[in-house]
């Protein structure tokens, strides 16, 4: 079993050169992490999705497409001008917003989204109490929270472990349960060489 909670890098920042670096690494090979997490929200006309480390971008986009509002949230510059830039050069039919900020402070109003969600981020909150208190907050009734992280196996060092083990998703859902979420459910889903642990909480 790990003993390692579920924001074990939370000590790590992307910023300067190498979060520009950070940031073109997660261009490619996330968009079945973009379209999973779409379809597992069940993304409705109207609806109004928050992206919580929504890094360079790509999981915005994806939901932007089909014409709905999105706001994307990083605490690195350098990852949302990365963002900016490329929705430029894509641009979507729905609205997008940016936003620099972390989880733990939501620069939403109460009540605002009915879907939110955070790929391969949680592992980098750097409070995760402060965290889920503001997605509870911002977050309507009847609402879906997703974390996407990928599956590490237990011990992994270096990238390998930039992800959760088995036992770190099982504890972040029960951190759901303990935050007002009212079902929580662990998936897990194999997409070619990449394998991702889903954590879904329903408000």
């Amino acid at each position: 079993m790990s003993d390692l909670p579920p924001n074990h890098h939370a000590d790590l920042r992307h910023s300067g050169p190498s979060g520009y670096i950070s940031g073109l690494t997660m261009i490619v090979g996330r968009g079945n992490d973009a379209r999973l997490v779409a379809d597992l929200a069940d993304l409705q006309p109207g609806d109004h999705v928050l992206d919580i480390g929504c890094g360079p971008g790509t999981a915005v986009r994806n939901a932007a497409r089909a014409g709905i509002r999105v706001t994307g949230i990083d605490p690195s510059e350098p990852m949302l001008r990365e963002a900016r830039l490329l929705t430029r050069l894509r641009r979507p039919a729905g609205e997008v917003e940016w936003a620099q900020a972390g989880v733990e402070d939501l620069p939403l109003p109460d009540a605002s989204v009915r879907v939110c969600w955070s790929l391969a981020s949680v592992h980098h909150w750097p409070d995760l109490e402060a965290g889920l208190t503001e997605v509870r907050r911002v977050m309507t009734a009847g609402g879906v929270f997703l974390a996407l992280e990928r599956r590490s196996p237990v011990g992994a060092t270096g990238t390998a472990s930039h992800g959760w083990t088995a036992d770190q998703a099982a504890a972040f859902a029960h951190m759901l349960t303990e935050h007002g979420f009212v079902s929580t459910d662990v998936s897990n889903h194999d997409m070619g060489r990449r394998k991702v642990v889903v954590v879904t909480g329903r408000t």
